[in-house]
């Protein structure tokens, strides 16, 4: 056994045979607020004197101490932004006392900050971090409040080592400390939350709005009563509850945003309601819902180059001879106009029966809708005949086009129910929650269709963002354009989870020192299912051609785009003349077979972990173990191609694979505050992350193909397959830093972190490994050995008394290998000015470039991004202000490149967005 694991299950032992009666039967508790007491605070250090014990006061302000020894004692509370105060108690046996804490009485309300200014928020945050047990950010309510962040992803970004992966320039995807998002865990209201795209595990967390969300914590290190998949980190949402605030509380938002790209108005409304009520005899319900509606009309401009760039054979005009070129075979204009709307809503509700019980359920429910128009144009280069070229263009002639579009509306959702506990039981302290969650995406009815043009002269020039296409005139004649193909898809992606958690802590004095036994359970069962219906018709169109459909050009400023197509007109003609198409069934089924699959995931964790004060030191080590029993049910499909007899079969089989693994993980974190102001921590992790579901899923393409080769007959084999035994990533984590907190808001930090991370999933040809005789192309997922991380995180966060706000933080790192989505640098600067009238933030987010893949022997890049974005408020009184915010000021797009900056990859730009809009709320 590990000498690590030895030890701490000999230090968990020791907390149970030391846990002594010293402890009698007094008991204290208590409650955090301002002299109004209107505002609890949560994150503060409570501390009884005498006896050097110490905890921290929860999200509503309580905070308990129990089974102490009779005596008399000094309570003393620590919150920055505040001034230390200190109570004398007496504990008596057999009794509770019950002592409310002021902090703050001494100040001038109006001066007061830490209760009523905008950066009470950011008090809030720094104080939860600083007393946290484990290395952590944090961002509240109030804070997301003062930036354009639209939705959980985009709110995040401001924190240190937080990068986002954005989708038609929205915030989507989290990642954490340059690891890639799929790698990183997400919970709301501590149950994990299952993805609703096919095939991935990083969450959308576009699809939460940030008016639901009370704070966001990020947590770097993991103690074992975590999950323990969180390479990168681990991401906690934490929706509002009635018991942050002393009684009733309201507020109401309406806005209205403008998008410069498509010239379009959006509408935004939301709000939220909390009440406490006394029930019978030391019964309180708490009683907190909110709701959020959002729609907003945009779209992007687009460049790519499919399969980028990379040596390909086309004719010679002059001699028609074929001769290699390094170039792009085919580069696509790109034109979405876009509608995405977004409905939130939470109802959350608490009975706490004095302080020894409280009860929960927490829900959150989120729909997110993307209705999405693309118009295509694609230049095939290579079907032409070369005429001039060098390292930089070409130009052909004869060559094809194809103009298209995708119609495709989409639906997402997240469902996230949580039904829990807590009970002080003699010496024994129990949480206990059973959780339901579940996420869906529906493409109901996505159509994409293809006009084939000919015979069409056209060139291009590399440069950096967008190539400078050519084209002779019929390229824009839409009669010339026949329609070739249709798609028609219904597809379903869901992922659906129950869990049932149960934990126990007990506190123990060993020693003289004050600590807590901890030790729990978790078992969670996930099914990820994903149905693909596809239907694909390629001929009997009746004659249609493109200009049977023509539209206005659309605004397209990256090129000469030509005539649009109209949506409606091509539905209606789909619907009315489907029966007449002739259907592919061959390669309906090879996309309908080939890409469903049902994988089913057990997971079984128990955790033993030590927490212990040694004068200034706290100490949380222990063990966790993870067992995984994984099912998948995919599909064989084989391709047969007869070139000589001219036939074609296809013929599914069915597949099912059963993988099954365990790990014992140890942990340790050590805080050791040098003064009250300066805090120094150390942690040593082991974490791991289970493959993509997509990855690992049980399916076979396997294409078989027979041609005549001067009276020879040669049969090539190739094959795409998924990877069930495919092993989690598993990642030794090292972490250490030192953290100034002055006596006003704010923090002064810095650290350095170091992961090794092993069984790295990479993309390979297997044919040669033995399982596969007589293939000349086989791909797949394998894990592909290991890459190690080095890191060093600064930050700086400070309100000055004058009211000017500054924030910079960076995180810097230096990888040994590629990491998918790993970005050396990750930055963030704010500027600010706020008081009791007015609040302003200017804010720029950078991050460096990034590794993405690797296409026809060279790397893809995304290139370093930064977004400038500007808010303001105004504040008529304390329950009224309206707000002016501007997202992407400098119009920055997103561009990936293919080995060097001149070779375009993908470029999208997206505009700026302008909001408007006014708050009345209860403070």
């Amino acid at each position: 056994m590990n000498p690590f694991i030895k030890s701490s299950i000999a230090l968990a032992c020791c907390g149970i045979l030391y846990a002594t009666p010293a402890l009698a039967d007094g008991r204290v508790q208590g409650r955090i607020t301002d002299a109004s007491q209107s505002v609890y605070f949560g994150g503060a250090k409570v501390s009884v004197k005498e006896l050097n014990l110490n905890t921290v006061s929860n999200r509503d302000g309580s905070f308990s101490f129990n089974k102490l020894p009779a005596g008399d004692y000094t309570l003393v509370v620590d919150y920055i932004g505040a001034a230390s105060v200190e109570q004398k108690i007496t504990v008596v046996d057999s009794q509770v006392f019950t002592q409310q804490i002021i902090i703050g009485a001494q100040q001038d309300a109006i001066d007061n900050i830490i209760v009523y200014g905008q950066s009470a928020g950011q008090a809030g945050a720094i104080n939860r971090q600083k007393n946290a047990t484990n290395l952590k950010s944090v961002v509240s309510a109030d804070s997301i409040g003062q930036f354009p962040d639209q939705n959980a992803a985009e709110a995040l970004q401001r924190l240190p080592g937080i990068f986002i992966a954005r989708d038609q320039g929205e915030g989507r995807f989290v990642g954490i400390r340059g690891i890639d998002p799929n790698l990183n865990n997400v919970t709301v209201n501590g149950l994990n939350v299952p993805s609703p795209e096919a095939g991935v595990r990083s969450v959308a967390m576009d699809v939460l709005p940030s008016e639901l969300i009370q704070s966001l914590e990020v947590s770097k290190t993991v103690t074992p009563d975590m999950d323990a998949s969180a390479i990168g980190g681990s991401v906690e949402v934490k929706s509002l509850s009635a018991f942050d605030k002393a009684g009733e509380s309201y507020s109401f938002t309406a806005q209205g945003s403008y998008n410069e790209l498509e010239s379009k108005t959006s509408p935004k409304l939301s709000g939220s309601y909390t009440n406490v009520y006394e029930l019978d005899g030391d019964l309180d319900l708490g009683v907190a819902t909110a709701i959020s509606w959002f729609k907003r009309d945009f779209g992007s401009r687009n460049m790519e180059t499919d399969g980028g760039w990379s040596e390909f054979d086309v004719e010679d005009a002059a001699t028609g001879d074929k001769v290699s070129l390094f170039g792009a075979e085919e580069i696509e204009q790109r034109h979405y106009q876009i509608t995405r709307e977004r409905l939130g809503a939470a109802l959350n509700l608490d009975l706490h029966s004095g302080a020894t019980a409280k009860y929960y359920l927490r829900t959150l429910y989120s729909a997110f809708s993307d209705d999405e128009y693309r118009q295509r144009n694609e230049y095939k280069f290579s079907d032409g005949k070369l005429l001039d070229s060098n390292e930089s263009g070409a130009n052909f002639s004869g060559a094809e086009m194809d103009r298209d579009t995708k119609d495709r509306y989409e639906e997402q959702s997240i469902l996230s129910l949580v039904l829990g506990g807590e009970n002080q039981l003699d010496n024994w302290f129990v949480e206990y929650n059973v959780g339901y969650s579940k996420s869906a995406e529906k493409e109901p009815n996505r159509l994409d269709v293809t006009f084939a043009g000919k015979d069409i002269d056209m060139g291009y020039l590399a440069r950096v963002d967008t190539p400078l296409l050519s084209q002779s005139t019929n390229a824009h004649d839409l009669s010339l354009f026949e329609m070739d193909k249709i798609e028609a898809a219904k597809n379903l992606s869901e992922d659906e989870a129950l869990s049932l958690k149960l934990d126990f802590s007990r506190d123990f004095v060993w020693q003289n020192n004050n600590g807590e036994f901890k030790f729990g359970f978790k078992h969670q069962n996930r099914e990820k299912r994903n149905d693909v219906n596809v239907a694909i018709y390629d001929g009997d169109f009746l004659g249609a051609l493109g200009s049977d459909f023509a539209a206005p050009a659309p605004d397209f400023d990256l090129g000469s785009f030509g005539p649009g197509l109209d949506r409606d007109a091509i539905q209606a003609f789909v619907r009315k003349n489907k029966e007449a198409f002739a259907f592919n069934s061959n390669e309906s089924q090879i996309e309908s077979d080939g890409q469903s699959y049902v994988s089913n995931e057990d997971i079984t964790a128990a955790y033993a972990m030590v927490s212990m004060d040694i004068d200034k030191l706290h100490v949380v080590a222990g063990v966790r173990y993870e067992g995984t029993k994984f099912e998948t049910q995919g599909n064989q499909v084989n391709l047969v191609v007869d070139k000589v007899s001219d036939t074609e079969t296809v013929t599914t089989t069915p597949w099912q694979v059963s993988k099954d693994y365990d790990y014992f993980l140890p942990s340790l974190n050590l805080r050791y505050n040098i003064s009250d102001k300066l805090v120094t921590r150390f942690a040593y992790t082991n974490t791991i992350a289970r493959p993509t579901f997509s990855d690992s899923a049980a399916y076979q393409l396997i294409e078989t193909e027979t041609v005549e080769d001067e009276g020879v007959m040669v049969t090539e084999r190739k094959a795409e397959v998924g990877n069930p035994d495919l092993d989690p990533y598993e990642s030794m984590n090292l972490d250490a830093s030192i953290e100034y907190y002055p006596g006003s808001i704010g923090v002064l930090s810095a650290g350095v972190f170091y992961k090794d991370i092993d069984n790295f999933i990479i993309q390979q040809e297997v044919q040669d490994n033995g399982d596969w005789d007589g293939f000349d192309e086989v791909v797949q997922m394998v894990n592909g050995g290991k890459a190690s991380l080095t890191g060093i995180e600064l930050n700086w966060n400070k309100t000055f008394k004058s009211g000017f706000v500054l924030g910079a933080n960076g995180t810097f790192i230096d990888a040994d290998e590629k990491l998918p989505n790993q970005a050396d640098t990750v930055a963030n600067i704010i500027v600010g000015f706020e008081n009791h009238a007015i609040s302003t933030r200017l804010s720029a987010s950078y991050k460096s470039e990034s590794f993405q893949f690797d296409d026809a022997d060279m790397a893809v890049y995304e290139d370093s991004h930064m977004q400038l974005d500007f808010s303001s408020k105004y504040y008529f009184n304390d329950n009224m202000n309206v707000y002016f915010n501007a997202t992407n000021l400098t119009d920055e797009p997103m561009y990936l490149y293919h080995g060097e900056k001149r070779y375009n990859y993908q470029y999208e730009s997206y505009g700026r967005t302008f909001e408007l809009g006014f708050t009345l709320s209860s403070f």
